[in-house]
Parts: C-alpha cells; structure tokens; sequence
C-alpha cells in the first residue's frame, strides 16, 4: 500500500522516528490509525450513551433529584463490607 501524507506530515513522521519513539515510518501510521480506531469507538459508545439518555428523557423516566440530593443519598449508603 502506497500512501501519500504530504510534505507536513512526511517531515511529522520523520520527527517522531527521529525522536525514538519510533523504528521507523510504518510504525507512526499504525500508531496513528490505531488511536483514531480507538477514539472512534469511544465516539461511538458516547453516541449510544447519549442515545440511550434522550430515549430515556423522551419516555419520561427523569430524575428530579438535584446534586444534593444525589450526595446525601451517596453519604447515607452503608460501605460495602
């Protein structure tokens, strides 16, 4: 697979094998590709979080409890034994 990053990224990856960080330029891409892959599956379960919270909100089940409330009743549980 050929890949053209363009000058910016060339000399990018070039820094970071330069740095040690890496043995060399295919090492930088998976790197890279890895925590994109990464960051996006968390995106995708914030968006299932966020999904799941609207449907929640849409089919009434809303807690009026406000932040004091959610600590005092926090404060109130007996620890775990």
């Amino acid at each position: 697979m050929n890949v053209s990053l363009g000058k910016a990224w060339e000399r990018y990856v070039a820094e970071q094998v330069e740095s040690g960080l890496f043995n060399n330029a295919s090492e930088v891409v998976r790197d890279a590709l890895r925590r994109q892959q990464e960051h996006l599956i968390k995106l995708e379960a914030l968006q299932a979080d966020l999904r799941r919270g609207r449907e929640s909100v849409e089919a009434g089940r809303v807690s009026r409890a406000g932040p004091e409330d959610i600590i005092e009743k926090a404060k109130s549980r007996k620890p775990a034994a």
